[in-house]
């Protein structure tokens, strides 16, 4: 989820949140309000009626409306001594039907002595109505209200966030082995200011020590380079003295295996480390069916010895992939040599493609450590002694660059790699 939408739904919450809790206590505080305007109201007339009676004695006998509805009732000395004055809502049978009113009971004495009580009602229907009107306009007002600070802070925030935006756009343009492009990004905001120095001092610093590794790797490619052509070329020149004896022209045909080993290992090395630092930047659409079509051959005439019998199955549509050609071929490569080294005599080898796979299969003893298998010099128990313990690993790597998914499992006596791009595996 973006930045900008989690900030904003949270501040959303929020706002609904406090609008809600404020729109209640409005509300009670409205009502309450006009609650005690209708009780003003009612011990006003309750007081002219009460001046009346005292002035006019007939009055007690009426029952009639002076703008409310009232009733005089005679009471006792010891009832008026512990009558309480209340209010209260109740409800008035006119014209065939209840209606809503609010009641004070209240009590008097007239000069002849005699306590009477005072129960007067008046009508709430245009309180209630007053109360629907309220409810109404706060309704209205609280989701005008809401939509505009909705609206008021996603631009806020779109505003704020820019500078971001733009940080990350920048970031994303930055690739290995390539200088860092210009960083365009006016803000007053310290932290984006801050932010942004740091990016782009963290990616100074990186594209250093990216040359300065790419220039080690390239200084060691050729130091050790010369001195193993050198060493490996003065071992064949000894050899073909003819004072050898038997015993040293094994011990250097040991010393030419052992050193052609290591200008191998050295190569291989050089090789991951420019792959997993990013140096094969060029990319394009590769044909992995072409590829095989192109490696098969070779490497079925050089392993002719081993008898091994291919099945090569594929669909119409290729499985194509976006990586570099060279670290394709290299990737496919070492794939299918490592299962034929490790293959038995008279075994047998199944490559099959698909739009979005390649599989590898070929005959085995024992199941193998899948997560060990792609580790750097790892070797099975009947590993070959020649080798570098590295073409899984480098294919590993590249598969990686690539998005490419390289896994292993053990199927009916066979051993089985797996290549697959990332999405399709998701999916």
């Amino acid at each position: 989820m973006k930045l900008l939408h989690y900030t904003y739904r949270k501040l959303s919450l929020l706002l609904l949140l406090l609008m809600a809790v404020w729109g209640v206590l409005f509300y009670y505080a409205i009502i309450d309000e006009v609650m005690d305007e209708t009780d003003d109201t009612l011990e006003n007339y309750s007081e002219i009626l009460i001046n009346n009676a005292l002035m006019d004695p007939s009055i007690l006998d009426t029952e009639g409306t002076l703008m409310s509805f009232y009733k005089f009732r005679p009471i006792s000395e010891e009832e008026a001594e512990d009558y309480d004055e209340e209010f209260y809502d109740s409800t008035v049978y006119i014209e065939s039907e209840d209606e809503p009113v609010r009641v004070l009971k209240t009590a008097f004495r007239m000069p002849d002595g005699q306590f009477y009580e005072l129960e007067l009602m008046i009508s709430i229907l245009e309180r209630d109505d007053m109360v629907e009107a309220i409810l109404w306009y706060l309704g209205a007002l609280f989701l005008l209200f809401l939509i505009c600070t909705s609206i008021g802070t996603r631009l806020i925030l779109q505003s704020v966030f820019r500078p971001l935006h733009r940080l990350l756009n920048w970031l994303q343009q930055i690739q290995p082995g390539k200088e860092l492009p210009v960083l365009d990004n006016p803000t007053k905001i310290r932290e984006f200011q801050q932010l942004g120095d740091a990016a782009v001092d963290m990616g100074n610093r990186s594209y250093k020590a990216y040359e300065e590794q790419k220039q080690f790797i390239e200084n060691a490619s050729h130091e050790l380079q010369t001195p193993l052509a050198i060493v490996r070329g003065k071992i064949e020149l000894l050899a073909e003295n003819e004072s050898m004896t038997e015993e040293q022209l094994k011990e250097l045909d040991e010393i030419y295996t052992t050193l052609g080993r290591a200008v191998r290992l050295n190569k291989s090395l050089l090789l991951l480390s420019r792959i997993e630092n990013g140096q094969y930047t060029e990319t394009e659409d590769v044909s992995v069916d072409e590829v095989l079509d192109e490696l098969l051959p070779d490497l079925m005439d050089i392993y002719e010895g081993k008898k091994i019998h291919l099945v090569r199955t594929k669909e119409t549509e290729p499985f194509v992939i976006r990586c570099n050609l060279s670290l394709a071929q290299i990737l496919v490569s070492n794939l299918v040599k490592n299962s034929l080294v490790h293959n038995r005599e008279g075994g047998e080898l199944h490559i099959a493609t698909t739009p979005s796979s390649l599989t590898i299969m070929n005959s085995g003893e024992h199941p193998l450590d899948g997560e060990k298998l792609f580790r750097r010099f790892y070797r099975s128990i009947d590993g070959k002694k020649d080798s570098t313990g590295l073409g899984l690993a480098i294919a590993r790597s590249i598969a990686l660059s690539a998005s490419l998914s390289l896994t292993y499992k053990w199927q009916e006596g066979m051993h089985l790699f797996l290549l697959v791009k990332e999405s399709q595996k998701k999916s």
